[in-house]
């Protein structure tokens, strides 16, 4: 299989070591390295399960790089390649779609965060990247997942999960449940936000876990990567999701709770390090909405997870009984400890 897909591109498969590549769970990735020179490349399968339209992902990384090479060429933006037949996507029967890009040298990225400085950089990358967007028609985007970041939808499905769920499970989650029930002023806030016209939509990142931004040798960021998700959004889907999973020091899997925390220093440079990449692109109501912005996807988060706990694990699978509602019910964690320190954390920006 991918001898063939190597030779789409040119590349003659003797010459080339292939070995799979980094962390991510969605997409088939491998580094392509060649044997007598010090020349790689980045082979990705995209996940047609996740992702319905791959060429629709190719369309919206092909017009950024146009406008971004017309407008801002010095930005290191890692786009596909061309095939033989001067496509920047291939296709193969049986196999899926794939894509190579180059490997940028010297570069790596982080799985876990370690450092407020290493937040600041990454939050500094991705409000750049929708920075130098800000002229960009993006109309012209194409959606690659829909409703991806909806929590209004997300709140209704929540709803529906308690009317068609299993009995027992929504008897075992009264508790959680209920906690839930009694935060929808958030999804409420949420639409209002989306009526406001200070608010605007831009070209958004939307999955902005600090993995999807390549770093220097000495930890400063260079750019962001994989744009499967890249689509008109507002500013919250970005921040929100950095501190969704910058903020505490324990993932979304840690079943003991009492590990969970809010780290204000990783707050305070996500939030410095957003507003450095975006300079003066916020308004004030937008400024005045990093709180908020951390509550709605971590409000979603745990709305999701305790949904798909009712519903018997249909979306997200489990790797152990009640996995999702530990997953909700740690979601639910550290949504209470962000509510207890709302005040501290709104007097940051």
């Amino acid at each position: 299989m991918l001898q063939k897909v190597l030779q789409t591109y040119g590349l003659d498969f003797s010459a080339w070591e292939v070995k799979s590549f980094g962390s991510g769970l969605i997409n088939n990735t491998w580094k392509v390295s060649r044997y007598d020179r010090d020349t790689s490349y980045i082979l990705q399968r995209i996940n047609q399960h996740v992702f319905k339209s791959p060429e629709d992902i190719a369309h919206n990384i092909r017009i950024i790089g146009a406008y971004l090479a017309e407008h801002h060429p010095d930005y290191l933006f890692v786009r596909n390649l061309y095939t033989n037949d001067g496509t920047d996507i291939f296709f193969m029967e049986g196999e899926g779609y794939f894509r190579l890009v180059p490997f940028i040298k010297k570069s790596h990225t982080v799985d876990v965060v370690q450092t407020p400085q290493q937040a600041f950089e990454a939050a500094k990358q991705f409000g750049r990247f929708t920075h130098l967007l800000n002229g960009f028609p993006v109309d012209e985007l194409k959606v690659t997942i829909p409703d991806f970041h909806n929590l209004s939808l997300r709140y209704r499905q929540f709803l529906q999960s308690l009317q068609s769920g299993n009995p027992l499970r929504i008897e075992m989650a009264e508790k959680e449940i209920n906690w839930l029930k009694a935060q929808d002023y958030i999804a409420k806030r949420f639409d209002a936000m989306k009526q406001d016209p200070d608010f605007k939509l831009r070209v958004t990142h939307h999955d902005t876990k600090i993995s999807n931004v390549l770093f220097d040798e000495h930890d400063k960021g260079l750019c962001v990567i994989d744009l499967d998700t890249v689509m008109p959004g507002y500013f919250i889907s970005d921040v929100g999701d950095m501190m969704r999973t910058c903020l505490s020091p324990v993932s979304e899997e840690e079943k003991d709770f009492s590990k969970i925390e809010i780290r204000e220093e990783y707050y305070k440079a996500i939030v410095e390090g957003y507003l450095k990449g975006m300079e003066n692109e916020l308004s004030t109501a937008e400024k005045a909405a990093f709180f908020d912005a951390a509550c709605y996807l971590v409000y979603m988060q745990a709305l999701r997870f305790i949904a798909d706990h009712l519903n018997n694990d249909e979306y997200y699978g489990a790797r152990y009984e009640g996995h999702n509602f530990t997953r909700g019910s740690n979601q639910i964690s550290l949504l209470k400890k962000l509510l207890e320190k709302e005040h501290r954390l709104r007097s940051i920006v």
